[in-house]
This record gives C-alpha cells, structure tokens and sequence, in this order.
C-alpha cells in the first residue's frame, strides 16, 4: 500500500473537514463531490452557493455531503473577526472582518479556530497569496520564522515498490540564508514524521561532502547544520552531503569518515537553494517516473497546502489526502 492510499485509509471515517477556498472552479468541484461520497472529509467550499451550485449542475457533479458558505455572508464571519483580532497586533474587529470576506482569509480562519482540519488552495492564487493568507490567520509554528514548501516524491524501486522521500524546499525560497536553510530543516524533519514511516533522516545536500570542497555555498550549509543541531538535538540531520552520499550506502562508506545516522539512509534531503530543489525534484519525477505529490506548505502553525495552477483532479485528491493526514499527528 503506497503513502497515499495510507493516507486514504486513515481518513475513512473521521469526518474531518477540509476547507477549499477556491468553489468556483470546476476541479475543486469535483474534488469536492469525490471526497464527500468516499467518505475521505467534509468538504467545505467557499463562494456564492448559488453560483457553485448551479457549476456543479452544469458539470453533471452532486454536492450533496459538501458544505457551501459565502465569506462575506457567513454568520460566524464577525466571531472569525473578533478572534483575529485579539491575536494578531494593530489588528482591529474591522479590519480583521474586511480581510475575511475573500475567500483565502476566512478559509484560513477556519482553521486557525479548529473549525477545519485543513486548507488547501492554490489552482486560482499564486503561491505568495495562499502564504500571506496562511500567515495572518494561521501564522507560523512556534520556533519557525520561515514558512516553506515540500514535495512527497514516490520513487519506484527495483522489487515494484516505491521508496518515499521528502524534498524541501522547491517551491519557495529561492536562496535561503543559513538561519532560513534551518528552519526548511526542522520543519521538513516534522513533515517527514507526520507522512512517512520510519524516523526522519534528514540530509542537508550540497555540491561537497564533509569538507570535501570549500566555497561560501558549502559555508552556508554547514552553518544551518550547525544552527539546527543546536535548536533540535533530537533531529538525525547531517550535511554538507553530496546526493549520492545522502541516498547510497556504498557511496557513503566511501565518502563519509566516521559515523554518521544519516548518510546512505537519508529520506528528507534538503536543497540549498530552489535551482537545485526544483531542478531536482523535476529530474527525478521524469527521469525516474517518481510520483511528485505537493508542493505541500510547511512551518504554519496548522495543516495548508498549495496547488499548482495546472493541477488535475487526482492531483488534488492527493494533496487534500496528505494535508488533512498529516492533522492526524
């Protein structure tokens, strides 16, 4: 059983609901009508009913198990209001109530007050929205100061399973400092124990292993290495590695001097950069037909993900599957 039929049986059941901003569009609608009648979540779709109700007639979908709110109407929207309110600084009742009627923030709200599990948006708004609005109703996990992005990549293996990694942070942030570099680390590490099976192992990568070369980019890994051992001892994390040295045992015992609870067993690698990680990410869903599901968001203080804007269907049932599993932790 692959990770994300895992993460469909884990949900069957629960009633956990998810929140989907985007109702207009027809994918979220069928979306929608997919995960109410498995019995995966309670879809909660944002817009005017009307409207979503007569897309959903249009396009032969039923959206019966599903809930249909209108931000700007909602009856809870001044209580939403209120609570934002009085926990985000030089924000007052109406500032926090005009900031809800669209769509991103009251689905953020949501979740922020435990009324969803999840929020998943992004196939109608650029990342750099689906962030600001998780950042002013969500906000960011304690200790985290960079919000950041990962993918779940499937890979097949020679036996016909698959091995799963995560890779971080291809999405987002494009040349992390050492502190940003840390952050990516740690939050990555606490995906990776919500989603796959095993401890995370986390690889900070780079172009040297372990002093092999010297150049300012292998300085800025070595320092985030430093700065997260420090914060999190109880992490397995270990750079600077070279790919081959992170994921190939027999590489790393050539490579790597001395014990080392990472090298040859990593399965959260860590890119210094976002050339690299989406570079990567790309090469290796192509080239080793790998399964790349995400990018999912990270360091928020409560389950958001994005979309891309080309995602399909079975797109999104897998990214909605994996959010609202990793609420489960």
């Amino acid at each position: 059983m692959d990770i994300v039929a895992k993460g469909k049986a884990s949900l069957q059941g629960r009633g956990l609901r998810v929140v989907l901003p985007e109702g207009h569009d027809e994918r979220i609608l069928a979306c929608a009508q997919q995960l109410s009648e498995t019995g995966l979540a309670v879809p909660v779709l944002l817009g005017a009913p009307a409207d979503m109700r007569a897309r959903a007639d249009a396009l032969g979908l039923r959206l019966g198990g599903c809930e249909l709110r209108h931000p700007a109407s909602d009856p809870v929207l001044r209580a939403y209001a209120a609570h934002m309110a009085s926990v985000r600084e030089k924000m007052t009742a109406g500032m926090a109530e005009r900031m809800l009627r669209r769509p991103l923030y009251f689905a953020g709200a949501m979740v922020a007050v435990g009324d969803a599990a999840a929020m998943v948006a992004g196939v109608d708004n650029p990342t750099r929205r689906v962030i600001e609005a998780g950042l002013m109703t969500i906000g960011l996990a304690p200790g985290i100061a960079t919000p950041s992005s990962f993918f779940l990549m499937l890979v097949p293996g020679a036996d016909g399973g698959s091995r799963t990694y995560v890779f971080a942070d291809c999405a987002i942030n494009a040349e992390p400092t050492p502190e940003e570099l840390a952050d990516i680390a740690i939050a990555s590490a606490e995906s990776a124990a919500t989603l796959i099976d095993g401890e995370p192992r986390v690889a900070l990568l780079s172009f040297s292993t372990h002093g092999s070369a010297a150049h300012p980019r292998v300085d800025k890994v070595r320092a985030a290495l430093e700065r997260v051992r420090t914060l999190r001892p109880d992490l397995a994390i270990d750079g600077e590695l070279q790919g081959d040295a992170a994921i190939s045992e027999a590489v790393a015992a050539r490579k790597v001097k001395g014990n080392s609870a990472v090298a040859g067993r990593a399965n959260v690698l860590v890119f210094p950069d976002l050339d690299s990680g989406n570079i990567a990410y790309k090469l290796v869903q192509h080239l080793a037909r790998a399964q790349a599901i995400g990018p999912f968001l990270q360091g928020f203080a409560k389950p958001i993900s994005d979309l891309s804007r080309g995602a399909t269907v079975d797109d999104i049932i897998a990214t909605v599957t994996m959010t609202l599993a990793r609420s489960l932790r």
